[in-house]
Parts: C-alpha cells; structure tokens; sequence
C-alpha cells in the first residue's frame, strides 16, 4: 500500500514523464495489425533498430499473412536470421500464420484471449497489439517499463504481471497506452539499464534511486 507521499511523488514522476515524453509511439515499422504482429513477436530481446532491418525485407518477401504461410521455416529463418532467437521466433511466425488463416480468416484478431492463444505471443506482446493496432486500453510491460516502474518506485514489483497491476491502479484508462511509451522511452534514451544517466534525468529529484537493488528482467513474449 503507497503512503500519500509515494501517491503524489508518483503522480509527478508520471506528469512529468507525460511532458517530456508526450506524443511517442512506436518506432517499429509497420503497414497494419498482422506486420505489427510480426514485428513485436521479433523484438524479444532485441532492439527496435535491428527488427526494423529485419522486417524491411520480410515484408518485402511476406507483406501479408498468406504470404508468409506459404513460407517454409528455413525459409523464414533466413529472412530473420538477424534477430535473437531467430530459429525459434521463424518456427512461432509459420504456425501463427497457419492459426491466423486457420481460425481467423487470416485476420489478427482483436481480442486478448484469442491473440494469446497463438504461438509467440503473451500478454505483453498481445498488450502492445491490442494498444496500437486497435486503441485498446492497455500497458505492456517489457523490459524498459519494468526497469523503470521499479526503479522510479512508480512500482515495487517482483514480475511484469505485478509491474502492470500497480502501473494501471495509479494511471488513468485512457493513458494506459500512452504511459507504456513514455516509461519504454525514458527507458531506452535516459534511464538505461547499464549506465542510467541520472544527471540528465527529469525525475531525478523525485527517484528513490534504487537502481542497485533492481535488476534486469527478460520479457520473452
């Protein structure tokens, strides 16, 4: 339970957050839902830059999902070979595309329950997707917002899943999405995992800093 004073330290961090960081989106390139899709399926545990490298010829080769169901895996494999985890991310995009044509009319379907239910995808995938693609409300936790949230105190959480309860009992609904880019920028230009620059920062005065108590965490999904 937050004290009044952790409520309203918070409340600022996140005012702020939303002054600097206003206006930010995305920065994987994409045409619609299903490149969405493919795009933040590829970006676990790998940075936006390299995915988007990756994706320029993929589209080129499968811009649709009939496209890339047609693909074998070693073929997929050698389109994305750039990315992390690349044989096993190549086996979960042929699967989901034979899903998506399978059950879904080759449409991404905007519903949590049936994103979650296709291979390579989690709740913080599904989250970014039900976010951008359809204007859900919701807060995807990856590995910049976790790192933040908790060092900022903006969460005091073990997990992801307890990261995103905290972060939406403090944020409005309607700021949800825009919050989960804000904290992922301030993260990946500021608050860096290796060498945060602290001096520049603009919540500075308001961190508990607590960076050596918090570490890194992983968000495979």
């Amino acid at each position: 339970m937050l004290t009044m004073e952790e409520k309203h330290r918070n409340q600022l961090i996140l005012q702020t957050l939303e002054r600097v960081y206003g206006g930010a989106g995305p920065e994987l390139v994409y045409a619609d839902a299903f490149q969405l899709l493919v795009a933040v399926i590829l970006s676990a545990q790998c940075t936006d830059q390299q995915v988007n490298r990756v994706t320029a010829p993929l589209f080129r080769a499968a811009p649709n999902v009939s496209a890339m169901a047609a693909l074998s895996v070693p073929q997929i494999e050698e389109l994305i070979h750039g990315v992390g985890l690349y044989r096993n991310k190549a086996k979960n995009l042929s699967l989901m595309t034979q899903q998506l044509l399978r059950e879904f009319q080759g449409q991404v379907p905007s519903q949590r329950s049936d994103l979650e239910r296709l291979p390579g995808v989690g709740r913080k995938t599904a989250s970014v997707v039900l976010s951008v693609a359809f204007g859900v409300p919701a807060l995807a936790v990856d590995t910049h917002v976790f790192r933040v949230s908790n060092r900022t105190g903006l969460a005091k959480a073990k997990d992801p899943n307890q990261t995103e309860k905290q972060l939406c009992e403090q944020i409005p609904k309607e700021k949800w999405s825009d919050a989960h880019h804000w904290l992922i920028h301030h993260g990946r230009y500021c608050c860096k995992a290796r060498s945060p620059q602290c001096e520049i920062c603009p919540v500075k005065s308001l961190c508990p800093k607590r960076i050596s108590d918090i570490g890194e965490v992983n968000i495979h999904d």
